[in-house]
């Protein structure tokens, strides 16, 4: 099987040896995406809620570059420094994804590239 490598102009450029998404056979393997706004290379940093919200137009814009979307999720791992804005999280996660949800984990971790509160990955349908 032969992968392709999938970068979208509408998000942010990898900060590391790793590119945004691979697509392999049906399968898009997203990389954990963090709130840099693509247009000025800025963190997004406002609150969690614009934090998250950007994390996810990141997200959204790699699906597209795919030809894909939210609902042809399988699972999404979510990385928070801080278990106590889970529900802030949740419910913005919430606004972009309908049923039948994907399956998820949520992972409180010490700490996430560039000081960040909100680290997202999925693995999706193509």
């Amino acid at each position: 099987m032969s992968k392709e490598i999938i970068n979208s102009s509408k998000a942010p450029a990898p900060i590391g040896p790793y590119n945004q998404a691979v697509k392999a056979g049906n399968l898009l393997f997203v990389s954990g995406q963090i709130a840099i706004d693509p247009s000025n290379g800025e963190l997004v940093l406002d609150s969690i809620e614009a934090e998250t919200t950007m994390v996810l137009k990141n997200i959204e814009a790699i699906l597209s570059e795919a030809g894909t979307h939210f609902s042809n999720v399988l699972k999404s791992t979510i990385f928070i420094s801080d278990m106590n804005n889970f529900a802030t999280i949740n419910e913005i996660y919430g606004r972009f994804f309908t049923e039948p949800f994907p399956a998820r984990e949520t992972v409180e971790v010490s700490k996430l590239p560039k000081g960040v509160n909100v680290e997202i990955s999925v693995i999706a349908l193509v």
